[in-house]
Formats: C-alpha cells, structure tokens, sequence
C-alpha cells in the first residue's frame, strides 16, 4: 500500500494509522506520520488501515465524508475545515485515556469517535489535538505560532556518547531504573523516566523497538534484502534522533492530563448520533482516479460518527 500512497505525499499531508478489523491495545488508538508509513506502522501490525487526510497532493480535496463538515458547522456556528477536524479526533484518540475509557467497546474491532455538539468543545480540542500532530510529526506538520519547526528539548541529554567505533557498534540495550537512564552499548541518555521507558502503543514498546531496530543484529521482520543493510558505526545524528524521540515521548506524556480532561469533557456533553450525521457512500470509499490508495475501499474514520454518546 505504502508505494500507493506516494501520489498524496505533501507538505500539507498527514497520514493517520489506526486498526480498524483488529482489537486495539493499550495506548493510543490513533498515531500519525508526515512521511508514507508501512502498511503495518500502528504497532508493527494492522494490515491497510492508513487514512490519508486529502485525496490529493495538493491538499484541496479533504479525506472526509461529503456533507459532514457543513453538518458540524450548522452545529456550531463556524465551519471547520479538515484540519480542525484531525486535530479534534486526534486529541481525543492520540493519547493514553481512549483507550483505557472505551477498553470494553474496543473489544469489537475499530475506534469510534465521539463528536461533540458544542463549537466552543470541539474548537478547544481541535487546537489541542492540533499540537499533538505537530509534536508526533516532530515538527513537520501544523505548526504555529506556538509550534516551529523544532522538537521542543526535553529534559534527556546524552550523559556518555556511544561509541563511533565499528568494532564497538552497540550489540545491546537496556534501562537502569536506578538512575533512570537507557543503556545503548557503552552510552547513556538520561534522565528517561520509566514511563517514558515503558510507553507503548497496543503492545509495541516504542522506545525498546525504536533501539532493537539499531542493534548490531536488528530485531524484528525483514521483508526485503534492503533490511540488511545496515550502519556500520553509531553516529551523532543517531544519538540525536534517539534524544528527540525521548523528547517527543516527555512532551507527549506531559500533555496526557489535558487530553484526558478533554476527552472527559466531551463524552460528558451531548454528542452527534451517527444518524444525524452523513454517511459515506460507495462512490466516497473508492480511491482518488489519479491512484493513490486500494482499489477497493478507502477507510474513513472521520465519517464514522460514535453510535451512542459514551463510545
């Protein structure tokens, strides 16, 4: 699928990942990407399930159910676009609480997304969900006046610089949870608290697989020979992406409190049934003409509203 998604690469695009036919795990129930992920990105598994947010490169035509905007927009009084309505689903699908609220309703494959009926609600979460993608695109997406194009810096620094020797090429890793640093062959970045050591997204440990990848012998799947191709010493601008996914990770957690007091908020207001919204036809879900996605069915997450107002 990824060679697929090629034609809608921009620097307006964004890709959301999700499962929508397998049951999703503890953490976030939805991740996003600025560059064209894997078909399997979400965790390490979830077949097809990447939504672009346009059907095009250009970004004029918005990924999303024909009618649906208008119908929130004589809702609220002002009509979003499609980035206000990524960022709103993303601020209450990014994060941790989603998934720990609806665990039971999660049992039955897909996320639903609870729409609020309150403007001033889905404009609040809309900017939140708005910064989310901005830090989990590390800065390619959404910025703002608040948000440039860096990673902000996080509390974790290298503390002893691994090896650029090839024959010290790093064979293992770990975390010394006594003074809360991770262990990359003879370095050491800290502090990395254990919460951040641990943060999964339905069952992969996203700082452990970002290193087990970088390992002398790389962990995981290979599907093609390109996968032994591999460095032949560690280098700063390693250590350097290391540290900005630890920051990422910093920042993420620190939000964690506000996106879950949001998605309290608006599970605890009216929310649109899903028969007072559009629903997409069969001629919506069919690829864009100049290719793109599956020749099939084109997911849509944001036309899908929740069928009651508590999942």
């Amino acid at each position: 699928m990824g060679g697929l998604l090629w034609d809608l690469v921009s620097e307006h695009q964004v890709f959301l990942m999700t499962m929508s036919t397998k049951v999703i795990g503890y953490g976030a129930g939805l991740c996003v990407g600025a560059a064209v992920p894997d078909k399997d990105a979400f965790c390490g598994r979830g077949g097809k399930d990447v939504i672009p947010l346009y059907r095009d490169a250009a970004g004029t035509e918005p990924n999303v159910t024909e009618g649906l905007l208008d119908a929130l927009g004589a809702a609220y009084g002002i009509t979003p676009d499609a980035e206000d309505l990524a960022g709103y689903v993303y601020a209450l699908l990014g994060g941790q609480s989603y998934t720990r609220r609806f665990w039971n309703e999660l049992e039955t494959p897909g996320p639903r997304v609870p729409l609020t009926k309150d403007g001033k609600t889905f404009a609040d979460a809309g900017k939140l969900g708005r910064k989310l993608i901005w830090l989990h695109t590390y800065a390619e997406r959404f910025r703002g006046a608040d948000r440039g194009d860096e990673v902000p810096q996080g509390m974790a620094t290298t503390i002893k610089g691994v090896s650029a020797d090839p024959a010290n090429y790093p064979v293992e890793y770990d975390y010394d949870e006594a003074k809360c640093e991770v262990v990359v062959g003879d370095g050491r970045f800290g502090p990395v608290s254990p919460e951040v050591w641990e943060f999964e997204v339905s069952g992969l440990k996203v700082v452990q697989s970002w290193l087990g990848y970088r390992m002398k012998k790389r962990a995981g799947k290979k599907s093609s020979p390109l996968d032994d191709i591999r460095p032949e010493r560690w280098t700063a601008r390693m250590s350097d992406e290391l540290l900005e996914l630890l920051w990422v990770l910093e920042a993420t957690l620190a939000m964690e409190p506000e996106l879950q007091a949001m998605l309290d908020n608006v599970v605890a207001g009216p929310c649109f049934k899903a028969d007072e919204l559009p629903s997409p036809t069969d001629d919506q879900r069919k690829a864009p003409k100049s290719g793109g996605l599956e020749p099939d069915e084109q997911p849509d997450l944001f036309g899908n509203a929740d069928q009651d107002d508590d999942g």
